[in-house]
């Protein structure tokens, strides 16, 4: 006869597998999202001579995001990842400088009313 302590571990397990399929449905988006992500900035990288630091930066956090999934996944974590936690803040750039575009000039403004 299994007792209450018994049942609750199969609906936990149970309950973790299901969160396991559904977040292996969102690795595999995320998965192709990234590597449109890695096209995208080899492109830009080849028209404009450096990185895109706004690819740059989603792309670390969407890289570690994947990272929580298969933490999650191998048991290595009991924290579900983001929407349960925070989304994973990206980490300082290691390799080239990200391209810089200059802010635009203001035009020069008449301060005088015009009448």
């Amino acid at each position: 006869m299994a007792g209450p302590r018994d049942t609750d571990a199969r609906e936990s397990i149970l309950l973790r597998v299901i969160w396991m399929l559904l977040y292996l449905l969102v690795w595999q988006a995320a998965q192709m999202l990234l590597g449109v992500l890695v096209v995208a900035q080899l492109v830009y990288r080849l028209i404009y001579g450096a990185p895109s630091g706004t690819m740059m930066t989603f792309g670390d956090s969407l890289s570690r995001f994947l990272a929580q999934i298969g933490r999650f996944g191998t048991f290595h974590t009991e924290q579900k990842p983001w929407p349960f936690a925070d989304w994973p803040a990206p980490r300082a750039p290691q390799g080239e400088a990200p391209h810089r575009v200059p802010p635009a000039p203001h035009p020069v403004r008449d301060e005088e009313p015009k009448l």
